[in-house]
């Protein structure tokens, strides 16, 4: 086995927001498991980096629709090889139960969403409840926001949802161009009516985090941050990889091998198993959720295949590893937001503009 490694843990969302406020956001998330979330953070970086394979993954990508309702220029979704090789629906919830049933008090962590808007499955909150009444500690989700009304709200809260991210690139009309048919009034609002009832009911959780992609903040991110810091626990930032924009030459780090082998495993909704998280388009699937058992996959062959190419460098034998954003080589641009200076790791030849949306 290759010594020294390259194993980024957590690359390729970034905080813009203040330590102190970072540290509160890392709190509250633990706040009603605070020793075993201790354990929990501290095992994800070991676990890649010490290249341990735990019993269970330590977390769960549980996608519950594969859909989505918009356009996004930038996103995979709207692709042809998507379409063409993805089978897009919601999660049938007697196979959910399933997964829960076998991870319950095994896995610490899941996540709702993966490629698709988790929010259109019909049974999203009672997915959030089924998990905590059996012992998932996280139920987090990734959502665009378009279903976050305050009864809705109410009602995730109520089946105990402990984790919000909401994607939102840009202010005003910039967001409006993308995000489109959403607005982005309509969207604030939402937001101030969710602080307003956690402060009216003294709610730690859910955590609410806030992210966009950099092109769509870089203009003027200071206003991007305080536009959402007196309404969210944190406000971060993604670089731009334009799924639909191929580089021609992309530059790689020297001896990269992936952490999410050792951290986690992504099941779509269709309960294909794909390899890892960034594999948007199942070009490697190495099992299936319907017939077969988590543990089986995550110590499986074909897991335990893509440990051993990562243990010798050899990711690039990969389309999916090829693809993804994680072995990219970055060079850092810096910014200032409400006078705090910080660094964006943009990635290497990849050009920071968004496309034009179909939508």
């Amino acid at each position: 086995m290759k010594k020294n490694h390259s194993i980024p843990i957590n690359k390729g969302n970034y905080s813009m927001d203040t330590e102190e406020r970072l540290q509160q956001f890392e709190k509250n998330r633990g706040s009603d498991w605070p020793e075993d979330y201790k354990k929990y953070r501290s095992n994800w970086t070991k676990f890649a980096k010490e290249k341990i394979i735990s019993d269970y993954p330590l977390h769960v990508d549980l996608e519950l629709a594969s859909i989505c309702n918009l356009k996004c220029p930038m996103c995979y979704t709207i692709s042809d090889n998507f379409k063409k090789l993805v089978n897009t629906k919601n999660m049938d919830f007697d196979l959910y139960k399933k997964i829960i049933d076998e991870i319950a008090h095994k896995v610490p962590s899941i996540r709702l969403s993966l490629r698709g808007e988790a929010t259109l499955n019909k049974n999203f909150a009672e997915a959030i409840r089924y998990a905590k009444k059996n012992g998932i500690k996280e139920v987090s989700t990734l959502t665009h926001g378009f279903k976050l009304t305050l009864p809705f709200f109410k009602s995730i809260v109520d089946a105990g949802i402990d984790w919000i991210t909401i994607s939102i690139d840009g202010v005003g009309e910039t967001y409006n161009s993308i995000r489109k048919p959403l607005k982005f009034d309509v969207l604030l609002q939402k937001i101030k009516d969710i602080k307003k009832y956690k402060d009216e009911n003294n709610l730690i959780k859910p955590v609410i985090k806030i992210q966009g992609i950099w092109p769509a903040i870089s203009e003027n991110p200071t206003k991007y941050y305080e536009t959402f810091k007196p309404y969210v626990d944190l406000v971060a930032f993604n670089p731009l990889i334009d799924e639909n924009d191929k580089e021609e030459n992309p530059k790689f780090i020297e001896n990269f091998s992936c952490p999410q082998q050792y951290q986690r495993l992504t099941i779509g909704a269709d309960g294909l198993v794909m390899k890892c998280a960034n594999d948007e388009n199942n070009k490697e699937v190495i099992g299936d959720a319907n017939k077969e058992k988590i543990f089986d996959i995550w110590h499986g062959e074909k897991m335990n295949s893509i440990r051993e190419l990562h243990s010798q460098c050899g990711f690039l034998k990969s389309e999916v590893c090829k693809s993804c954003y994680l072995p990219r080589e970055t060079y850092a641009e810096e910014a200032y937001v409400s006078g705090r200076k910080i660094t964006v790791l943009n990635y290497l030849g990849v050009d920071q503009k968004i496309g034009e949306s179909e939508f």
